[in-house]
């Protein structure tokens, strides 16, 4: 009997491993899919073939192609806060290094997953106003720590609107030099940009 009991919750756990990795895969398949096609042509149906599931499956998991876009968004955000976690945890209690880590490891993050950086610059007016909160929360923690440094050193804020456009410029300007090979990437370079950030907040 203590057999049969075995083999029950086996097969009663199995459906829902099996649940957790069609979502998962899934998802890889969309962000593939919209590295390939762009937004406008966002498949359900041709990310179901790919990965060898009904066409009826993704709907199971996403309702819609809104909802789809927004969990593929989902994932990519949690892919960098989990590094981001880190990050702030080591220079906890300084903001100041916090601010300079945290922005050199998100120029890493860009450059080193060029899959998942597609999907930070999409820009799709039916899909706009859905992403546009979930997107703004990879970059909102930088903003965050900015206004924090501006109110602890006493700065105004015409000053810190000037550093996180600065901070932000610098960021994603890095990001497209790297990837488009102008810059070299390499720990040199990312220290000239890190030295760069911290530059910024040096000044008043």
């Amino acid at each position: 009997m203590a057999g049969g009991i075995r083999e029950v919750r086996t097969i009663a756990d199995q459906p829902k491993a099996k649940r957790r990795n069609t979502r998962q895969d899934l998802i890889k398949a969309g962000i593939e899919e919209i590295n390939r096609h762009g937004v406008a042509g966002f498949s359900m149906r041709r990310i179901a073939q790919n990965c060898g599931v009904s066409c009826g499956a993704p709907y199971k998991h996403f309702g819609d192609r809104k909802e789809f876009v927004a969990a593929i968004i989902d994932y990519v955000n949690e892919q960098w806060h989990a590094q981001q976690a880190k990050i702030l945890e080591t220079w906890a209690g300084d903001t100041r290094r916090q601010i300079v880590e945290v922005s050199t490891g998100y120029i890493r993050f860009l450059v080193e997953n060029p899959h998942l950086r597609e999907i930070l610059t999409l820009k799709d007016e039916e899909f706009d106003n859905l992403y546009h909160k979930v997107r703004g929360q990879m970059s909102s923690p930088t903003q965050q720590l900015i206004q924090r440094y501006c109110q602890e050193n006493h700065l105004d804020d015409e000053t810190r609107q000037r550093k996180v456009y600065v901070v932000r410029a610098l960021i994603f300007g890095a990001a497209m030099q790297f990837d488009s090979g102008e810059l070299p990437y390499n720990e040199r370079t990312l220290q000239i940009v890190h030295d760069s950030i911290e530059r910024e907040l040096s000044l008043p």
